[in-house]
């Protein structure tokens, strides 16, 4: 299974920012910026849709030896080499998603309050995304928790922990200094002009604050 510790990055393949045809395209992008994992989520999309292109980014993504996660599909995951799966609050528990998988695969869970990050610890998830940290259209009925939070789930969750929702480059050094070691950008890094170096830009933040 792949060591989470050091990742910083995490990118998202949203199929609602980014078409099918062109999820390749900004795959590799992200591989080019070095970011540290990629998710594959299409709500909108059949199981053998996402099947079938997670079949094709994981060609890319294994060259690079960068997990490649797909989100709510565990038995995606039975049916393809991918590294992991991400579920929400309201998915199966992790143990079922193992079960379903068929291996031991790397489980991410979404937590909105420290109480669910702690129970995602608990519940056996190799990582957790925290947030949302600030307003964002991809999960529109979440109320934002804000930057209060986040040093105090690095205190209770040994667990590696992405920030999430609304994350960009303008207010991704707020986030750092709030106590955050890993984010997960969405809109930001899709919409960008340049991915690669949108994702670039996002790493050098990390690498700053560790040399401090």
């Amino acid at each position: 299974m792949a060591d989470l510790t050091h990742c910083r990055l995490y990118g998202i393949v949203d199929l609602n920012y980014v078409n099918a045809a062109n999820a390749l395209r900004v795959t590799e992008a992200m591989l080019e910026g070095d970011v540290d994992l990629i998710q594959l989520r299409g709500k909108q999309k059949s199981l053998d849709e996402l099947t079938d292109l997670a079949a094709e980014l994981h060609k890319i993504t294994s060259r690079s030896s960068i997990p490649l996660i797909v989100n709510d599909h565990a038995e995606i995951a039975r049916r393809l080499p991918v590294e992991g799966v991400h579920v929400g609050q309201d998915d199966d528990p992790i143990a079922v998603v193992r079960e379903k998988a068929g291996r031991n695969v790397i489980v991410g869970k979404s937590t909105h309050t420290l109480a669910q990050a702690i129970a995602a610890q608990s519940e056996g998830a190799d990582y957790i995304g925290f947030g949302p940290i600030f307003a964002t259209p991809t999960k529109p009925d979440y109320k934002p928790i804000g930057l209060a939070d986040i040093k105090c789930v690095h205190v209770d969750v040994t667990l590696p922990i992405f920030c999430i929702g609304g994350i960009k480059i303008d207010n991704l050094e707020q986030v750092i200094a709030a106590g955050a070691r890993r984010a997960v950008i969405v809109s930001g890094l899709l919409q960008a002009e340049d991915v690669a170096e949108y994702a670039r830009t996002a790493k050098r933040l990390f690498n700053l604050k560790s040399e401090i």
